[in-house]
């Protein structure tokens, strides 16, 4: 499998079914060249104009598989992407 392959499957967090994103890059160890996890770059904010969310570094310990479509992870969700976060226009349009 690729690079180009993996950035191209969804990562799926397991107990919640909370879809993370998408690979955007790999960490390596140099010294021992153990791939180490998957980092998913942080999504845009309000269109990118305020910068980006953390990014989402996940251990390769807590990928549960690679499937032909997706990439399946026991791994906290971020932050970010909390059940029960709300976004500024879901804010400003709900006035909660």
């Amino acid at each position: 499998m690729t690079l180009c392959e993996l950035c191209k499957k969804d990562v799926i967090q397991v107990p919640l079914g909370a879809n993370l994103g998408r690979v955007d890059d790999l960490r390596f160890n140099a010294q021992n060249a153990v791939l180490e996890g998957l980092i998913l770059l942080g999504r845009p904010r309000l269109l990118g104009l305020l910068g980006r969310e953390e990014d989402v570094f996940i251990p390769w310990q807590e990928i549960d598989a690679v499937g032909a479509d997706v990439i399946l992870v026991h791994t906290a969700l971020p932050s970010s992407a909390a059940p029960g976060r709300r976004g500024l226009l879901a804010r400003l349009l709900g006035g909660g």
